[in-house]
């Protein structure tokens, strides 16, 4: 890292630009926006019928994981979130980075899921499936527009995050209440009709389904990334994620509901990537479906803004750290707006490479590790000085590892390279840390 950059950035974030409900937005923004729109047929197809239950196990998992964060960030608020959470608990070294990056790959993973997400639902309006080269082509230049509005700075994504929130969970509840009333509170699909399906079922392909509608949930992390910048954050940041997984466990509840109650399992494989779309039909036909579309869209807009918002943050942050190597390429201003270069590059790149579902495993895989970091180390190193109860962060630590396990055996079964490039991912990572921390030690010394 250059002279230049060697300054406190902490006066780069807007201190108290952030109100309580703007910081829920976000949160909601981001969990909505890459939740149920994209993963309803992906959980389905590892669950089966039991895919609403999938979601609220996964709501259960993640009330516990949610604790960590909640207490820490309660204590040490920090626009650097997941980053300093690992700093105080493992230090300024490799393990800290190289999850640090984890989180941050994996948030950024999550924002081509949404971008794609978008492309899928979009292409539904002129009749063509997921498979269509516009789909990517969409999720880039929504992913392009997204950079543009986070170029604006915090008062616009704040009011922008306000309104599509409103717009969201007030369509989806519309849709789901309708979706249950025109399914007569049948859940045939829910409680199976004992007819043969695609799905993976099993007590294993339920863990699994869990896992990944972890990730419908983990955008509560975009707040812990924003906390110096909320308002009161030592009383707000936990407030914010505990209303927001409240508000998202709901919508999901209903959702799927709706969706049980109007498609089969076999009907909601087959349009896995725009599931909740095909679920509009059969309940209030294609205006409904439309209606549906134009829902996707603006969730998905919202959510891959809220995410970019939080993770260029991240990224900065660890710069910030000297954590991370940093080069301006010739880019002017300050090191945020290049990470946000940087977040929209690498999101460009997956968006256009990988499909939804590898995209969905690669992120879980990958937020899962992280996560059960944090609350090993939050138990080893923090919890006398936080007042935090140890049953829970070991209880948190043994539900991830149950679900990771049970995700992890059924993608060596049934897509090996997905795990492949996980575990070759993560050894990419820390070997690059490993190495970059050891180069800055030694030059370090030299200087000394």
């Amino acid at each position: 890292m250059s002279d230049n950059d060697q300054h406190d950035h902490e006066s780069e974030y807007e201190k108290g630009s952030l109100s309580l409900t703007g910081s829920i937005a976000m949160g909601t923004g981001v969990m909505i926006g890459a939740g149920i729109f994209a993963l309803t047929g992906q959980v389905a197809e590892l669950a089966g019928g039991l895919f609403p239950v999938a979601f609220i196990a996964a709501a259960f998992v993640v009330a516990f994981s949610a604790y960590s964060y909640v207490k820490v960030c309660n204590e040490y608020p920090s626009a650097g979130g997941i980053a300093m959470i690992l700093k105080k608990s493992y230090g300024p070294g490799v393990v800290t980075a190289g999850c640090s990056l984890l989180m941050y790959f994996s948030m950024v993973i999550n924002e081509s899921l949404v971008a794609r997400t978008f492309g899928t639902y979009t292409m539904r309006i002129f009749g063509e499936g997921s498979d269509s080269w516009l789909v990517p082509a969409l999720g880039v230049g929504l992913i392009v527009a997204a950079f543009v509005v986070n170029l604006l700075g915090n008062q616009v994504i704040g009011g922008l995050s306000k309104i599509t929130a409103i717009i969201k969970i007030g369509g989806i509840a519309v849709f789901a209440g309708i979706g249950l009333w025109v399914s007569g509170l049948s859940f045939d699909t829910l409680t199976g009709d004992g007819s043969p399906s695609e799905a993976e079922g099993g007590a294993a392909g339920f863990l699994a389904a869990v896992a990944l509608s972890i990730l419908a949930y983990k955008g509560f992390t975009t707040i812990t990334n924003s906390g110096d910048e909320i308002k009161k954050p030592k009383k707000n940041v936990g407030r914010s994620i505990i209303f927001s997984l409240f508000i998202c466990t709901g919508l999901y509840l209903l959702v799927t509901l709706a969706v049980a109650g109007n498609l089969s399992v076999d009907e909601i494989i087959a349009a896995r990537d725009s599931s909740l779309a095909e679920a509009a039909r059969p309940a209030v036909g294609q205006w409904g479906e439309w209606l549906t579309i134009g829902l996707a869209i603006i969730a998905t807009i919202s959510g891959i803004i809220a995410s970019m918002f939080a993770v260029s943050r991240m990224l900065a942050m660890l710069t910030d750290m000297e954590l991370v190597p940093h080069r301006h390429f010739g880019m002017p201003g300050r090191i945020q707006k290049h990470t946000l270069v940087y977040t929209a590059v690498i999101a460009l790149v997956l968006t256009v490479f990988f499909d939804l579902g590898r995209i969905a495993s690669l992120g879980a895989i990958f937020y899962i590790v992280m996560d059960m970091t944090i609350h090993w180390g939050v138990f080893k190193y923090l919890r006398r000085d936080l007042g935090t109860r140890g049953w829970v962060l070991l209880a948190a630590l043994a539900l991830d590892a149950v679900v990771l396990g049970a995700f992890l055996y059924i993608k060596l079964t049934n897509d090996p390279l997905v795990v492949g490039v996980s575990v070759g991912g993560m050894a990419l990572i820390f070997g690059a840390e490993c190495w970059f921390l050891r180069k800055e030690a030694a030059s370090d010394d030299a200087e000394d």
